[in-house]
């Protein structure tokens, strides 16, 4: 049975948005090049470098696993390891794609504070081992927003960064929501990223409005050497590439990227309020991004599921996320928010 309600389980429920929809239609008409070799690939292209004030290496891949991990693979070689927080989407959710298209880079798992990586966690996993029977630190992918919501600030990014730097280490951020976190902190891309001390940035579009797609950009363009070969040999190189670009210009060209994140936040940001004064139900971490996670009794949950409502609960038991999207409407949030409250209180 088809839901056509708004539900919360994902962002990735949401349809696509308006600024995507018409600029791939605009992309529909007559011919253009192929592989890349268009004009909307490349106005995609200079967006994103005016956007991050910087004349950065952009390529396109269909989804954040792919981006993720043939990023990772390009930074490091097989012999070497992924430092990476323990909730890191990398190490939980890409069946092991990171360590298949390195050819077996091992992703080291280190302790997080609300999702984020410190520079201590970041050390004392670097330096644990240093023989050559243990396969040596090369990257830190950290991701913005975290998987549990939160967002670093610049100051912990620089914090970070420097930490990478003493070590020789790369540095990744996994931007499925890179979005919401500028949008939360009123930063600029550039500021969270290059300006910080980020190598390379996988950009998310599917979760903002976009059917599918996802950036890579290198801010140390040394590191895109051949990259573009990675991407083809990943089955990553569209033939009609102007369809995963165009509504990359759609959603960059007026301000609509920033504007859809910033509305999915507010969202997040209503649900937290309406419920927050329930008896039995706390955040489970701070609201920052477009997710809120709810500790709820099992019943409520069960309760809850049985009103129809969808929603994720693999954080834990008692834990429940709810996600908030771009075309995500204010009464379906109140809905939500009211059927919380009568369970509860009942």
């Amino acid at each position: 049975m088809t839901d056509k309600s708004q539900q919360f389980a994902s962002d990735n429920y949401s349809g696509i948005c308006p600024e995507a929809w018409a600029a791939m239609e605009k992309a529909n008409h007559g011919h253009d090049r192929a592989y890349g070799d268009d004009q909307w690939t490349e106005r995609a292209a200079e967006y994103f470098r005016n956007l991050f004030e910087t004349d950065c290496e952009v390529f396109f891949a269909f989804n954040g696993t792919a981006a993720n991990s043939l990023a990772l693979a390009s930074l490091c070689q097989s012999y070497h390891s992924v430092i990476c927080s323990e909730t890191a989407h990398v190490e939980t959710d890409e069946c092991g794609a990171p360590e298949f298209f390195s050819n077996g880079s091992k992703l080291l798992t280190a302790p997080s504070v609300n999702g984020k990586l410190t520079p201590q966690s970041i050390r004392e996993v670097a330096l644990k081992r240093q023989d050559i029977h243990y396969p040596k630190p090369r990257v830190v992918t950290l991701t913005q927003a975290t998987e549990v919501g939160t967002v670093y600030r610049p100051d912990e990014l620089k914090a970070i960064s420097a930490t990478c730097k003493e070590l020789g280490l790369n540095l990744h951020m996994d931007g499925a929501r890179f979005t919401n976190a500028c949008a939360f902190l009123g930063c600029s891309p550039a500021e969270l990223t290059w300006k910080a001390g980020v190598d390379v940035l996988c950009f998310g579009g599917t979760k903002n409005g976009m059917a599918v797609g996802e950036a890579i950009l290198f801010f140390n363009r040394q590191l895109a050497e051949d990259f573009d070969y990675r991407c083809k040999q990943a089955g990553q190189l569209a033939s009609k590439m102007r369809f995963l670009s165009a509504p990359w210009v759609g959603l960059l060209e007026d301000g609509a990227w920033l504007r859809h994140g910033r509305h999915a936040n507010h969202c997040a940001q209503l649900l937290a309020a309406l419920v927050s004064d329930l008896p039995g139900v706390e955040l489970m971490f701070p609201v920052e991004a477009n997710g809120v996670f709810l500790q709820m009794p099992e019943a409520a949950i069960e309760a809850l599921r049985a009103k129809g409502w969808r929603f994720y609960t693999f954080i834990g038991s008692g834990g429940a996320r709810f996600m908030c999207s771009w075309d995500t409407e204010e009464e379906r949030v109140r809905e939500l928010a009211a059927d919380i409250r009568s369970i509860i209180t009942a």
